[in-house]
């Protein structure tokens, strides 16, 4: 967090290079971190800490309903305080390609296998452990099949507070750039609640994680980079920014084939 506001992150380096206004938003980190004011040019920071970091989803539900909701209601009060009809989405945090996986096999009734990859770097045996801890989770949450459900249990509050925000934005019809696979996750909960906010969603790259790929195919959702990232942060969301506005200047500003005089092509 402090990497992000201090603009040494690479999503505050890609911010700065596109002229991106860059808010970062505290919804659940296990320390406090300190108030400030953003100097000029400078990222924000956004206090809308649920808890200091969700419970062990092994054993229980990782949150309950009242801070899932909470969560929820965070990202839509977000998003209605922010300027502009876009919204790049994007996240950072601990642990949380699990929380994907385990959504994506919870809601889409995949294998957890399948949906679990190495993370940040796992070696085989580090896969081996996650997908049994992760399997443990499923256990234990087992009657948590309802979006709602599946995300208060084994989500975190990012995830939770995106959704809300995917809601709003959507109800908003901003356009909503959506990152890697943990964003992902949030917007397939989303779209669970409410189908019509994949109108609305550009994804903007596939990640190198093998569940960010199952996870697009059930959303028939084509990215438009595939670059194999797996940094987060919405940095892949901030890279894909400048194909958008592109494709929106060539919308607006190219000449059609009459209008410059180029002659359709004729038989032979």
């Amino acid at each position: 967090v402090e990497n992000f506001l201090a603009g040494g992150a690479a999503v505050s380096v890609l911010a700065r290079q596109h002229g991106l206004a860059l808010t970062v938003v505290d919804c659940g980190v296990a320390r406090d971190v300190a108030p400030r004011e953003a100097a000029p040019g400078q990222p924000r920071l956004l206090l809308r800490k649920v808890a200091p970091g969700t419970q062990d989803a092994s054993t229980g539900p990782a949150m309950s309903a009242d801070q899932c909701a909470q969560a929820i209601h965070h990202g839509i009060e977000l998003v209605r305080e922010l300027p502009g009809n876009a919204l790049l989405l994007g996240e950072m945090g601990i642990g949380n390609t699990s929380v994907a996986a385990l959504l994506l096999a919870r809601l889409c009734g995949l294998s957890l296998h399948d949906c679990t990859g190495a993370g940040t770097g796992l070696d085989a045996a580090g896969i081996a452990r996650k997908r049994a801890v992760l399997q443990q989770a499923l256990d234990a949450n087992a009657a948590a099949t309802a979006p709602l459900d599946a995300l208060a249990a084994l989500g975190g509050y990012e995830v939770a507070t995106l959704v809300g925000a995917v809601l709003q934005a959507a109800q908003e019809r901003r356009v909503i750039l959506v990152d890697g696979f943990i964003t992902s996750a949030a917007v397939l909960v989303a779209s669970r609640l409410q189908p019509p906010v994949l109108q609305r969603c550009v994804f903007a790259h596939r990640s190198g994680e093998h569940g960010h790929q199952l996870m697009l195919a059930q959303m028939q959702a084509e990215p438009l980079l595939d670059l194999g990232l797996r940094l987060g942060e919405g940095s892949g969301a901030a890279l894909a920014w400048p194909l958008l506005q592109s494709a929106c200047a060539i919308l607006r500003e190219m000449a059609s084939f009459e209008a410059a005089g180029v002659s359709e092509k004729t038989a032979a």
